[in-house]
């Protein structure tokens, strides 16, 4: 198997740089934890991409929740980043009954056309994930999924996970599975034995929350417990 790839999220240079220093592959940039990740500033983005050489995912949010809000200004700002050189991006929204909003999906997608791009854990939140994976599979530039397979994180969605990689390569499925939310230590042995080869985390490699920054010493440690 080719080395797993480790992706860290990132809200600073400084994140950046300690989570390149530390192994990481490459990086998702947010801002605003408390809303579960936001798209960042233009002027944190350039930052970062002039502090690291890392691919760089690039969240589409303007709003808590997975509703997509204002879709001119998420395309704006979509063609903003592009204008500054971002090529990776993170998108996903859901309606009021949990099924993918699949216009507010294509719209984005067609913003960054040309560009590759991740749906996001909206997927562990939808009604029916298999409508959700349906619906987006065919749309240019989606090549993964973030999941833990359930709401409530890894540890609740580990058969789901399991189920879903069984399917690779099925229409639907295949894209690769990158695991994050709530992914601990101690699932990581089992989950690459499975054959699980993206790992994805954000707190896990910080000493004290999301107020402290990304320490490089733990982001060695799980490239390690990773491998590759």
């Amino acid at each position: 198997m080719s080395r797993p790839i480790f992706e860290v999220i990132a809200l600073t240079a400084q994140d950046a740089q300690a989570a390149q220093s530390g192994g990481a592959d490459r990086l998702e940039l947010v801002t605003d934890m408390a809303a579960d990740g936001l798209t960042p500033s233009l002027a944190e983005f350039a930052a970062i991409r002039a502090a690291v050489d890392l691919p760089l995912r690039v969240m589409l949010r303007i709003r808590d929740g997975f509703a997509p809000g204002d879709l001119d200004e998420l395309c704006a700002r979509a063609a903003a980043l592009r204008a500054e050189g971002a090529d990776e991006f993170v998108l996903g929204f859901l309606d009021g009954a949990g099924a993918v909003d699949l216009p507010a999906v294509r719209t984005v997608a067609q913003a960054v056309d040309g560009c590759r791009w991740t749906f996001h854990r909206a997927i562990d939140h939808s009604a029916d994930r298999a409508a959700v994976r349906a619906a987006v599979a065919e749309l240019p530039g989606l090549d993964t999924f973030l999941t833990s397979g359930a709401a409530a994180g890894v540890e609740a969605g580990r058969s789901v996970l399991a189920g879903e990689l069984a399917k690779a390569g099925e229409p639907g499925y295949q894209q690769r599975i990158l695991i994050g939310g709530g992914l601990r230590e101690e699932h990581l042995a089992e989950l690459v034995a499975e054959g699980f080869d993206a790992f994805h985390v954000g707190g896990a490699v910080r000493a004290a929350g999301w107020d402290t920054p990304v320490d490089p010493a733990k982001v060695a440690h799980w490239r390690a417990l990773i491998g590759g």
